[in-house]
């Protein structure tokens, strides 16, 4: 187990890694078609939109929680 310092960064990890991965297929299905080159291109597409999701993930993700606080109300009786 990590310590739970690492949080932020194993989150902006896993999330760009999935979102990237499934935006990159869609967007290569849909450019080349279930050809046999659809892997090939399909992975290669993957790995360059991971490598910039994953800093826009980290950059983006604390304006998110932030405006998303703005956005929901607080439970009855918590103070924030």
């Amino acid at each position: 187990m990590l310590p739970a310092r690492y949080a932020p960064v194993l989150f902006g990890i896993i999330l760009s890694g999935l979102m990237s991965l499934l935006v990159s297929a869609i967007s290569t299905l849909h450019a080349i078609g279930a050809g046999a080159d659809f892997l090939d291109v399909w992975i290669s597409a993957w790995l360059t939109a991971w490598v910039v999701a994953f800093p826009v993930v980290l950059l983006v993700a604390p304006v998110t929680r932030r405006l998303v606080e703005q956005l929901v109300s607080s439970p009855a009786g918590s103070r924030q």
